[in-house]
C-alpha cells in the first residue's frame, strides 16, 4: 500500500509495519470488542452496550474490559502482519503494467488477503477471546489467565477447540478485507486525486479514510461476525451443528436483527481500527523498508 507504481513491497517490512500496528490498534480498541463480544451472548433485546460498560465495571473493574486480551494483542499484531504483507503481495501480482490496480482485484487481494489471516492467526486467538470474556463472567471462572485457559481448552477439546468456527471466521476476515481494502483503496485515491501531483496524504486525512473504510465494512460484515462469536462460545458444541445451523437457530428463535447485534460497540472499535491501523502502518512501512536491503 505504500509503495508506489511499480515498486515490489518488501514483505519483511511489510510484516513489520502490520505487526506494529495490529499489535497498538488490538490495546487500544480491545475494550470495544469486549463489549460487542458479550452483546453477542446475549438475546434480551433489552441489554445495550451502555449498560454491559457499567455492570462490567462495577462487577470486576476496568480489568474486566480486558479479559483476554494478551491473546488478542499477539493474535493481532501476527493477523495485521499476515493480512498486510499478504494484500502487499496479492496486490503486486494483480497490478497493471503501469502499477495501478482495479477496486474489483483491490477486493479480491484483499478476499485472499483476509483468508490466510483465518487460518494463521484469527481463528485460534479469536476463539480464546471469546472463551475468556465469556469464562470472566462466571462466579467461579474456569480459567485463570490466558495460558491456563489455552491449556485447557487443548485438554478438554483438542487443538480444534482453538479453530471452532474457523468457517465464519474465514468468511468474516475474507469480506472485511476485501471490503476494507477496497475502499481504502478507492477513497485514498480519489483524496490523492485531489492533492498536486507528488503529494503525500497527511496524517488526519489517512485516519480519517481509514475510519470510513471501518464502517462500510461493519456493515457489511456483521452477520459473520455474530456467527463467529457463538459458534466459539464455551457451549457452542452443545449448541450447533455448524455454521449454517447456528445462523439458521439466531435468525428463527431471535431475528434476523441479530446479526447485527454488537454494531454499535463494533463501529466504535473499527472507526477507530481502521483510522489507527492504516496511519500506523503508512508511517512504519517506509522506515522499515528503507533499513531492509
Amino acid at each position: 500500500m505504500s509503495a508506489k507504481g511499480k515498486e515490489k513491497e518488501k514483505p519483511i517490512a511489510s510484516l513489520i509495519a502490520g505487526a506494529t500496528a495490529g499489535g497498538i490498534e488490538a490495546f487500544v480498541t480491545y475494550p470495544l470488542e469486549s463489549l460487542k463480544t458479550q452483546l453477542q451472548f446475549h438475546a434480551d433485546a433489552k441489554t445495550t452496550p451502555w449498560s454491559l460498560l457499567k455492570d462490567t465495571v462495577e462487577r470486576r473493574g476496568i480489568k474486566g474490559l480486558y479479559a483476554g486480551v494478551p491473546a488478542v494483542i499477539v493474535g493481532n499484531a501476527v493477523k495485521a502482519g499476515v493480512r498486510f504483507t499478504t494484500y502487499d503481495q496479492f496486490k503486486s501480482m494483480l497490478k497493471d503494467d503501469e502499477g495501478n490496480i482495479t477496486a474489483p482485484r483491490s477486493m479480491l487481494a484483499g478476499l485472499c488477503a483476509g483468508m490466510m489471516e483465518a487460518v494463521i492467526a484469527v481463528t485460534p486467538s479469536e476463539t480464546i477471546k471469546t472463551k475468556m470474556i465469556e469464562d470472566s463472567k462466571r462466579n467461579v471462572p474456569h480459567y485463570k489467565g490466558t495460558m491456563d485457559g489455552v491449556r485447557k481448552i487443548v485438554a478438554e477439546e483438542g487443538i480444534g477447540g482453538l479453530y471452532r468456527g474457523v468457517g465464519p471466521v474465514m468468511l468474516r476476515q475474507g469480506a472485511n478485507s476485501a471490503v476494507r481494502f477496497s475502499s481504502y483503496s478507492t477513497i485514498k485515491q480519489l483524496a490523492q486525486g485531489s492533492l498536486p501531483p507528488g503529494s503525500v496524504l497527511p496524517g488526519w486525512m489517512t485516519f480519517g479514510i481509514g475510519s470510513m473504510a471501518g464502517v462500510i465494512t461493519v456493515y457489511t460484515t456483521m452477520p459473520f461476525d455474530v456467527i463467529k462469536t457463538r459458534m466459539q462460545t464455551i457451549e457452542a458444541k452443545k449448541e450447533y451443528r455448524n455454521a449454517v445451523h447456528c445462523a439458521y437457530r439466531i435468525i428463527t428463535e431471535e431475528g434476523v436483527l441479530k446479526l447485527w447485534k454488537g454494531t454499535v460497540p463494533r463501529l466504535g472499535r473499527l472507526v477507530l481500527s481502521g483510522g489507527i491501523v492504516f496511519s500506523v502502518y503508512e508511517k512504519i512501512y517506509p522506515v522499515a523498508a528503507s533499513l531492509l536491503p
